[in-house]
């Protein structure tokens, strides 16, 4: 049983590895065994992470520069690692954000969020489906959010984008159950990324402190999640462990679903 959690001897392709969650879920693999492809629009992040991933002492992980709205970009990245082995999981947690209600998302915004959130979650499966069959089975984890089933102010497109993503996430679990492929998502409420870093020091200059105390009051835990623990979940639903799990949602908040 204390070998449930490892994934010795699988390869995982981690896309966003260059930061936040996804370089966290990249670092939780690889001290768990995995190869871990670090897949990111930005080489010099992904190198970041990989330097990283090597002071840990994980197994290697390598460095896949890739930009997942690019349908042929993408296609060409997979089936480089495809032919290089097996591709066992796939974690989609490249992603971005927007503040926004309906009457002021601009256009260019809701197609950039549909790109990236959407369009590339999907491009990514569907590079990744065929070579998860033909290896006998694989497992799928989609970056949803809280937003996909819970109504949030201002987060229009951003909404949209995780809804589609744990349709996409059920439509997949559901099709192919027989090919040994299970897919979850996780939802998670505010987590404290750069993103949010970067998000407070744009709008709240000088009151980044003030604003981050009042956000992390979201939770009815009092605080913002951390990266890393988005990454024990994503550890535990890749793993042998979670191996009667498919088509799940599972919610990372806090008791911000179910407390507030």
């Amino acid at each position: 049983m204390k070998d449930d959690f490892r994934l010795d001897g699988k390869t995982a392709v981690v896309t966003g590895a260059g930061s936040g969650i996804g370089r966290a879920i990249a670092r939780r693999f690889a001290a768990s065994g995995a190869k871990v492809y670090l897949m990111d629009i930005r080489k010099e992040h992904a190198d970041e992470t990989a330097r990283l991933i090597a002071e840990d002492g994980g197994v290697k992980a390598v460095v896949a520069e890739c930009d997942v709205t690019d349908g042929e970009a993408t296609r060409r990245a997979f089936g480089s690692i495809a032919a290089e082995g097996r591709i066992d999981i796939l974690v989609n947690s490249a992603g971005i954000s927007n503040i926004g209600r309906l009457e002021n998302t601009a256009e260019e915004d809701f197609d950039r969020l549909f790109r990236v959130n959407v369009k590339g979650v999907f491009l990514c499966m569907q590079a990744a489906i065929g070579p998860m069959k033909s290896g006998g089975g694989g497992v799928i984890l989609n970056l949803a959010s809280i937003a996909a089933t819970a109504a949030l102010s201002d987060r229009f497109a951003y909404s949209m984008t995780k809804g589609a993503v744990f349709s996409m996430t059920l439509s997949v679990a559901k099709d192919y159950l027989a090919d040994k492929i299970r897919c979850n998502a996780i939802s998670p409420a505010r987590i404290h990324t750069p993103f949010v870093d970067a998000y407070l020091k744009e709008h709240y200059p000088g009151r980044e402190a003030e604003m981050f105390a009042k956000l992390s009051q979201s939770a009815p835990m009092g605080r913002m999640g951390q990266p890393e623990e988005v990454a024990a979940l994503a550890l535990f639903l890749c793993s042998d462990a979670s191996s009667f799990i498919t088509g799940a949602d599972i919610p990372l908040d806090g008791g911000f679903f179910n407390l507030r």
